[in-house]
């Protein structure tokens, strides 16, 4: 069993830090749940009920641990911490794809993840350098919703586009000078909505790529934040499919 220390991006394995984040990857992927620790003051007696029945049907080992939680958590409301192991990710080449160029903010990068699960969008192409997956922080923003995504990592636009992004797919760039407003922009699927970094956006070349586009707002503000601009991009992009 791999020792518990603080995670660095190295490591052969990630934690989910919470009650609500642990029981996704043990209801979604309880094959990468590795071992699940309980805080002696977790007194939430229905959900330690359905976490041991989960990880007893799986042979997960489950133990109560506070010393743990010292060394991985210093929030007063995380009681239930699982460990688990990396695992790799393809992406469905048929389906529609987040892509996001250069991420570089943990917060931001899990609530893209828990949008695009949520808007049923479960394929994430990631163009380094980027933020990691697996950093627990990026895993409590997703709320456990990385759980529910494929992802995979790129050195640069021109491989994806090349691997999972070649073949009868659609590109839509969103950028401040994108040539066509969203709201008035049809969405053709398969698509790719292709966002860029948080502070510098795509760069310039990318208004030649598929069908740049932009998000109509008032001039109170220089533009939108990067997880409110994919979440809106993904409602437009999939809206009347639910």
């Amino acid at each position: 069993m791999a020792t518990v220390k603080r995670y660095k991006k190295e490591d052969q394995q990630t934690y989910c830090l919470g009650a609500t984040v642990s029981m996704e990857y043990l209801n979604v992927r309880p094959q990468s749940v590795t071992k699940v620790y309980l805080h002696s003051a977790f007194c939430a007696e229905e959900t330690k009920e359905k976490i041991l029945k989960i990880c007893q049907s799986h042979s997960i080992p489950c133990e109560v641990n506070d010393k743990v939680f010292q060394i991985l958590s210093q929030k007063e409301n995380c009681f239930v911490i699982a460990m688990v192991k990396k695992y790799s990710c393809e992406l469905d080449k048929d389906a529609s794809h987040v892509v996001l160029v250069n991420p570089s903010n943990s917060g931001n990068a899990g609530t893209i993840i828990r949008s695009a699960a949520g808007f049923s969008v479960s394929n994430i192409a990631i163009i380094r350098p980027a933020v990691d997956f697996f950093d627990p922080k990026v895993i409590r923003a997703s709320m456990g919703a990385l759980s529910r995504v494929n992802f995979k990592y790129y050195d640069s636009w021109e491989e994806y586009a090349e691997s999972d992004g070649a073949g009868q797919r659609f590109f839509y760039p969103f950028m401040l000078d994108g040539s066509t407003l969203l709201h008035e922009t049809k969405i053709q699927k398969p698509f790719s909505l292709i966002m860029g970094n948080e502070a510098t956006g795509l760069p310039d070349s990318f208004s030649k790529i598929g069908q740049p586009v932009r998000i109509e707002h008032s001039g109170a503000i220089d533009s939108l934040n990067l997880p409110i601009a994919t979440s809106i991009g993904l409602y437009e992009a999939t809206k009347g499919s639910f």
